[in-house]
């Protein structure tokens, strides 16, 4: 029971179900490909991406300066079958994938070069 808790409440906010989405369609994706999604502080993401993996739904890998995201290897088929349906029409996560499209086309170099660009410019 405590782990369906988890699971649930780590899946009542509208940024982590977006991420488990866009999860869901890409086998990985890098913490600052993550927060160009989100379009989120950097804290704030790593804040969901630690509720995730902590309910056992997200796992994490560390490669040199970069933090990888995946599934957890035992994501729940039922749960992952049920949110793929639900969220199949969702105008949010359609426009997620077209972002991510465009994302994922950059080096995480360059990403996370224009992310720190940005947030020079804005201060």
């Amino acid at each position: 029971m405590n782990d369906l808790m988890n699971m649930t409440k780590a899946l009542a906010d509208e940024s982590r179900v977006r991420v488990v989405a866009a999860l869901s369609r890409h086998e990985e994706l890098c913490g600052c490909q993550v927060v160009e999604l989100l379009r989120l502080a950097t804290p704030t993401v790593s804040r969901h991406m630690a509720v995730l993996q902590s309910a056992g739904l997200v796992q994490s890998r560390k490669e040199g300066r970069w933090v990888y995201y995946a599934l957890a290897k035992d994501f729940p088929v039922h749960l992952r079958a049920w949110l793929d349906s639900a969220l199949a029409d969702a105008e949010e996560i359609q426009a997620d994938r077209l972002v991510l499209e465009e994302i994922v086309s950059c080096t995480v170099q360059d990403l996370c070069r224009d992310q720190k660009k940005r947030k020079e410019e804005a201060l």
